[in-house]
């Protein structure tokens, strides 16, 4: 079964953090790669820009209109994911744990089962 990892990014509690905490969540994201691709349970990760760099598109009448983004003001954003192939749930949550980001106050990762793919 698939299920999407989802980084919820608060740019606060990472500004809050040493460069040296911060480098650490580079270097365990590039572990936990490591480790699902070893293992085979990888399938795909992106990691996305700041909500500053997106857009809102909007039809209303038919016309199309494109604001600034984020679609809302929140201190956390979508700042990327990772989609893996495990064999259950509880696989699903050992390997969110090894998230860096779930070991920071104040942020976690959410595992959501995907119900539906095409195209990949």
């Amino acid at each position: 079964m698939k299920y999407l990892l989802v980084l919820n990014i608060n740019p606060d509690v990472l500004a809050a953090l040493t460069e040296d905490e911060q480098q650490a969540i580079g270097a365990g994201h590039q572990k936990f790669l490591d480790t699902i691709k070893a293992s085979g349970e990888f399938h795909s990760t992106l990691a996305l820009g700041q909500p500053a760099e997106s857009a809102v598109v909007r039809v209303r009448d038919g016309v199309p209109a494109v604001t600034d983004g984020p679609f809302v003001e929140a201190k956390e954003f979508l700042g990327g994911f990772y989609v893996i192939d495990v064999a259950s749930a509880e696989r699903a949550h050992e390997l969110a744990a090894m998230i860096p980001d779930a070991a920071i106050e104040g942020l976690g990762v959410e595992v959501r089962p995907i119900v539906f793919e095409d195209g990949l």
